[in-house]
């Protein structure tokens, strides 16, 4: 690796990129992958069939250039979305990542700058280091939560030009109040800052939990960042989206390479959305797995966050990485994010998480019995 990254420093590399390493988490191969928050269920055999019907009836076009505007697939997106939107406000790129990139793209750039609020996404400072985006660390109060009132004053503090809000935020899970969205989108207007709110797990949230697309009417510098890759199990294909008005929409078209978004992408979005009321069956199962996560971690004496989103972010352990091997050497691989004495655990399917569970309290056990 020390080699790897020598020869690395040896080309003329932008000095904000050096010594970064690049995002990632262990690939490795175990029965029981809960660490990077997909959805463990697959695809139903049924949506599978569809996609590939689709794809088919689009390979035999694959030889002329795609629909560079994918008007069907931002059609069915605000059709999807609701909220009185439709095609003109909606884009989507090669995940939501690449929304985000082009957003800093179009509105960041050397000389501006872009706050987020850790923990939340590892994503965001790497984004804005891609961009020349200088990224600035805000603060949350003990807990990991966040206010309006502390937002807002930091916003009008900094003045940056972007706000990354991450709700429901990873890594905790939490979700933002509206209340913070609005008083950020307010603290902003002197420096008339993009507000990014992340609502990639939205789908997760508990019933009646209200999406900051409902404050996109008359907020110009709003924008709403989806993603398909979680609740409709489609991470493997990459499709992400946006919600904003139409003048972003026209910004990043500003940025955005030619033809971005393949036919055989807009294929399998397009059939997804279609068939997503069975993909939404295994949200509510995941869901439930979720909050019988929170459930079986409070009753081992751990203390779990209250989650929004497909993962558990818990606490409560003397020794985090300990454990995170512990459970690997089992076959359960979960996510150590690097904040002491946690952990993260994607919800899986009932026998996935039966396994993580079962195999938590026998180390947990093991632990208590060992002499301090």
């Amino acid at each position: 690796m020390n080699d790897q990254l020598e020869r690395l420093n040896r080309l003329p590399l932008r000095t904000n990129l050096r010594g970064l390493a690049p995002y990632g988490a262990p690939q490795l191969d175990v029965p029981i992958l809960l660490n990077v928050n997909e959805n463990t269920h697959g695809v139903p055999a049924d949506v599978q069939a569809a996609i590939a019907a689709a794809v088919t009836e689009a390979a035999a076009g694959l030889n002329r250039y795609p629909d560079r505007e994918f008007t069907e697939l931002r059609e069915a997106l605000a059709e999807y979305l609701g909220h009185g939107l439709d095609a003109a406000n909606i884009w989507a790129a090669n995940g939501s990542n690449e929304v985000l990139q082009q957003i800093l793209q179009a509105f960041g750039g050397p000389g501006r700058k872009a706050l987020g609020f850790p923990p939340t996404y590892s994503m965001y400072p790497l984004l804005a280091s891609g961009t020349d985006t200088e990224y600035i660390v805000g603060q949350r109060a003990e807990g990991y939560g966040l206010s309006a009132e502390s937002a807002a004053a930091q916003v009008k503090d900094l003045q940056p030009n972007i706000v990354f809000l991450c709700s429901p935020n990873n890594p905790t899970g939490t979700g933002l109040g509206l209340d913070v969205v609005e008083a950020v989108y307010a603290a902003g207007e002197a420096s008339q800052t993009i507000v990014i709110v992340d609502e990639a797990y939205h789908e997760f949230a508990h019933d009646g939990t209200p999406s900051a697309l409902t404050l996109l009417p008359g907020r110009e510098r709003l924008i709403v960042s989806r993603t398909m890759s979680k609740a409709f199990a489609l991470a493997g294909a990459r499709l992400g989206y946006m919600a904003a008005a139409p003048e972003v929409t026209d910004a990043l078209r500003l940025v955005r390479l030619p033809y971005h978004l393949s036919a055989i992408t807009q294929a399998t979005a397009l059939a997804a959305l279609q068939h997503r009321t069975a993909l939404m069956a295994d949200v509510r199962d995941i869901k439930e797995q979720r909050d019988r996560i929170v459930t079986e971690l409070t009753r081992m004496g751990l203390k779990p966050a209250a989650s929004d989103s497909n993962y558990v972010f818990f606490g409560g352990l003397e020794s985090p990485h300990q454990v995170w091997q512990q459970l690997l050497d089992e076959g359960v691989l979960i996510r150590d994010v690097g904040i002491p004495g946690h952990l993260r655990v994607t919800a899986g399917t009932e026998r996935e998480t039966t396994a993580f569970l079962t195999s938590l309290e026998a180390i947990l056990a093991t632990q208590a019995k060992l002499p301090a």
